[in-house]
């Protein structure tokens, strides 16, 4: 089984263009994974965050309370060195980031977004 580890980027520019990522990724053979640390990103904007990230952080945050997926502890403070440590230890992980330092340090394929209501495998 191949997993999308997602980071808080990708979330929130999904819930910027309407994307269904929960709907999407299990339709190309995908169970969805969320590190524990994106959701406390996501908490932060939501509360700290200023005029339309406040916004998307506050609608992830609803759209996550309702959906079923996988968390996961990173054991690092920084997120994104946590996702690619992740990352690279799990060859069944496909990295859901449009950031691009994280897909320069991973060898695992990318989940990205295409257009504006794509994903795509890169």
């Amino acid at each position: 089984m191949k997993y999308a580890i997602l980071d808080t980027n990708f979330i929130l520019s999904c819930v910027r263009k309407k994307i269904d990522f929960f709907e999407k990724i299990p339709l190309i053979g995908m169970k969805i994974i969320i590190p524990l640390q994106v959701m406390d990103e996501i908490r932060k904007f939501s509360r700290q965050g200023r005029g339309s990230l406040k916004q998307e952080a506050k609608l992830a945050l609803v759209i996550l309370e309702n959906q079923n997926f996988k968390r996961v502890d990173l054991y690092d403070k920084n997120v994104d060195n946590g996702i690619i440590k992740i990352a690279n230890k799990n060859e069944n992980y496909i990295v859901a980031t449009l950031d691009r330092a994280i897909k320069n340090k991973t060898k695992n394929p990318n989940l990205v977004i295409r257009g504006e209501k794509e994903l795509e495998i890169i």
